[in-house]
């Protein structure tokens, strides 16, 4: 439960179209090995090109992750960044299957029934965070900070939303006579990033006022933010667990490099340009699009798809 709150100066319509998507997530990595064992055997993502170091993952010919290797320390604690990248799988099996990948690895994970969603939590070798999301909005709705809780069931019970999973019923979705996959279906995609930052007020201006997404709420208590494009899944979370005076990592060090917004046409595009220029947020021009960095400094590019 979260102390009462009013979320009227937060919450917001989203200005970018609702068929906005996330692009690819890129992450540094100290050995390529080590994190192939992970985001390939683990999360089972398909190693799509290999260049120069620079390796695209993803599903069906489809780049979701790239991991840039080379970085020379891994994730250093308590710093801006990434927090997580969340991996939207398209059934509750595909959870269960990487909940066997897991297991048969050897690697720690954190199931956690959020009731809109269920996730896996789980890390790299270099503590870079992953979230395998199942979407279950049918169960309940994200609460009402106002009214003190985090969700709400369907049938009107407040939910911590932090609940964990039963992993028995879990892997039942396998069925009696379960055919293990190594990879990751078709369908499965970007569904949100979750970034470290130093200031929640400023970071919901910038990412709901300046990109345009829809604000849906700041729990202080709590210390976190989400915007979207509707109300559930949120696309963008960012929260202030690495403390107000947190840092940007050193260059060489793992972690998040930047993400990218896909937008459907130029009038998108340029009511983003527009939109930041006001807000006097720094911007590059690329292949594409923009690259710019919230007030925290975390990178991220605003691309035509």
């Amino acid at each position: 439960m979260f102390p009462v709150e009013s979320q009227s100066s937060v919450r917001s319509a989203p200005l970018l179209p609702l068929s906005t998507t996330l692009g690819p997530v890129h992450i540094a990595v100290t050995d390529r090995a080590e994190a192939l064992a992970i985001w390939g055997d683990v999360v089972g993502l398909e190693l799509l090109s290999e260049t120069d170091g620079v390796l695209s993952l993803g599903v069906g010919g489809k780049p979701l992750i790239v991991l840039e290797t080379g970085a020379r320390t891994r994730v250093t604690p308590r710093t801006l960044g990434l927090y997580h990248v969340a991996i939207h799988v398209p059934t509750r099996a595909e959870m269960a299957q990487l909940v066997v990948r897991a297991l048969r690895a050897n690697v720690r994970i954190a199931p956690t029934d959020h009731l809109v969603s269920e996730a896996i939590y789980l890390w790299d070798h270099d503590g870079n965070g992953i979230e395998i999301t199942f979407e279950t909005p049918w169960r309940g709705t994200l609460g009402d900070p106002e009214a003190g809780a985090y969700a709400v069931t369907a049938d009107g019970r407040p939910h911590s939303g932090r609940e964990p999973i039963d992993l028995e019923d879990l892997l039942g979705e396998l069925g009696p006579d379960p055919v293990l996959s190594p990879l990751m279906p078709a369908g499965t995609r970007i569904g949100h990033v979750h970034v470290h930052v130093r200031d929640l007020d400023e970071a919901m201006r910038f990412y709901r006022d300046g990109l345009g997404f829809g604000g849906l709420f700041i729990i202080r208590a709590f210390g976190m933010g989400d915007v979207g494009l509707h109300y559930t899944p949120h696309a963008i979370a960012f929260n202030v667990w690495a403390g107000p005076d947190a840092r940007l990592p050193a260059p060489d060090s793992a972690g998040l490099r930047f993400f990218a917004i896909n937008l459907p046409d130029a009038a998108a595009l340029a009511g983003v340009r527009s939109r930041l220029a006001a807000m006097k947020v720094s911007t590059t021009e690329i292949e594409g699009g923009i690259e710019t960095r919230d007030p925290s400094g975390n990178r991220l590019r605003v691309l035509l798809s």
